[in-house]
């Protein structure tokens, strides 16, 4: 069958994917920029890909009309905009009012739980976006998830942030909310075996795992799991402002992303029983299980997708690559530097390397408290880090910088920065001629702008000289 898969970039639909090219399935990955596709899309022949913003109606035209399922995985849990709600109204009813003129037979709809009468902005829009999707041109099948667990999902590297990073935890009261965690392996199985099951046409199933547990339980649970010794105690004193702020500090995430998690975690999460477990053979995982799979995955370095790789994990950089990769050469600053590579090879392997837990290679200490400084005035930090230790493509987060454009047989590596600046920055990496090139530039905003350049550059000159020397000595 032909299936057309929103969200293709994202948490979900980058696993969802290879399942259905497992299962024979030609696959049409909808994306807003084709820079952002993986590699690995390009060279299946089982994958088409086209540009799709399901915020213009005009440029839906690409999808084909011949197609058989479609997944709808388009959410977000940022609170960058105020009209949220209404975004993701207008994209619903823009995806559904295009599927009517096609062939699809089945829409299947990623959604959350939501039993409580009291719901979080999120949920509540989730809930208004099934509304709209239902169509009677075609079956609607909507799989309604709680907690996702899984090596990348913002639950578990939250979870994994503060189990990890401090021995005792003064929590606000919410960690006493009760949720049914499922883990990604289950997800992607009710979503791939729900293709094309006419059972599930015009059907809304909960999925979740088979304990109820608090989000206090989780976390003590991990941290068995880590073998780590973990006190908690909830207070009631917290704001909601307060409890954001407190993930903010602690953990990788951003604050808007925190702000939405905080909204959302006040929400009891628990699932109405089915029979849908039986009808698609899916006997989901414990958590504890869920995490231990996952940590496998990380000890293997084979994690699929991150949350961090999401642009919602800043808000600073728009959707469209194409507006960043062509770095800007009047009215900027830059810090040019260039050096004879011994070993090409070497140097690209370091260079596809950098940051994370490899570090910049030099001035660690410098770079470090520049992360601090950020987050100190409501930037990403350091802490964010990379997903894959030795393999960088376009979108992926890098600490506190995005990847642009990312090429090893071009020999060439192109950073944006999402730190907070009074402007913007590039930081250029290529190899041309048999001599490494690193280029820093820095478009300044007004004065401030300028002012910050002139105020860096002494620490550019100490930082970007070691870097490049570290570069190409193998």
């Amino acid at each position: 069958m032909k299936i057309l898969v929103t969200g293709a970039t994202g948490y979900i639909g980058k696993r969802l994917i290879p399942l259905l090219i497992n299962d024979d399935h030609q696959v049409v990955c909808a994306i807003r920029d084709k820079l952002r596709a993986d590699k690995a899309y390009k060279e299946e022949e089982h994958i088409e890909i086209i540009e799709a913003d399901f915020l213009k109606p005009e440029t839906l035209s690409s999808i084909p009309e011949d197609i058989d399922i479609a997944y709808y995985l388009i959410h977000s849990m940022s609170n960058s905009s105020k009209d949220f709600e209404s975004l993701e109204e207008q994209c619903a009813k823009h995806f559904k009012t295009y599927l009517e003129k096609t062939n699809v037979k089945q829409v299947i709809y990623l959604s959350g739980i939501t039993n409580e009468k009291k719901l979080s902005k999120h949920l509540r829009s989730r809930k208004n976006v099934e509304k709209i999707l239902k169509s009677p041109h075609y079956g609607l099948t909507i799989f309604k998830a709680g907690i996702i667990v899984g090596s990348g999902s913002s639950s578990f590297e939250i979870i994994r942030d503060l189990v990890e990073k401090l021995p005792i935890m003064i929590a606000p009261k919410w960690l006493d909310t009760k949720t049914q965690p499922l883990s990604v392996r289950d997800v992607l199985f009710f979503l791939s075996r729900g293709a094309g099951d006419e059972r599930l046409y015009n059907t809304s199933f909960d999925v979740f795992g088979p304990e109820i547990l608090t989000y206090k339980q989780m976390l003590l649970q991990f941290a068995e799991v880590r073998e780590l010794k973990r006190y908690i105690l909830t207070v009631p004193v917290m704001t909601p402002k307060l409890s954001s702020y407190w993930l903010y500090f602690v953990t990788s995430t951003s604050y808007k992303l925190a702000s939405s998690l905080v909204d959302s975690m006040g929400v009891q999460i628990i699932g109405k029983p089915s029979d849908i477990n039986t009808m698609l053979d899916v006997e989901p995982l414990s958590y504890k299980t869920a995490v231990k799979l996952a940590f496998e995955k990380i000890e293997q370095n084979s994690i699929v997708s991150s949350w961090k790789d999401s642009m919602v994990s800043s808000g600073r950089l728009s959707n469209s690559f194409h507006k960043y990769v062509n770095v800007p050469k009047y009215g900027c600053f830059k810090d040019y530097k260039e050096r004879e590579v011994k070993d090409t090879d070497k140097t690209l392997d370091k260079l596809w390397r950098i940051g994370g837990s490899t570090g910049w290679y030099y001035g660690t200490i410098l770079w470090k408290i520049r992360g601090y400084m950020d987050k100190l005035v409501g930037g990403i930090g350091l802490r964010r880090g990379r997903t894959h230790v030795s393999q960088l493509d376009a979108g992926d987060a890098l600490d506190f910088w995005r990847v642009i454009f990312a090429d090893k047989t071009q020999k060439k590596l192109l950073l944006y920065a999402e730190m907070r600046l009074p402007g913007e920055a590039w930081l250029e990496f290529k190899i041309e001629d048999g001599l490494f090139k690193q280029t820093a530039t820095f478009r300044p905003r007004g004065l401030a702008g300028r002012l910050y350049w002139y105020a860096v550059f002494p620490f550019h000159g100490f930082i970007f000289n070691g870097m490049i020397n570290k570069l190409v000595d193998v």
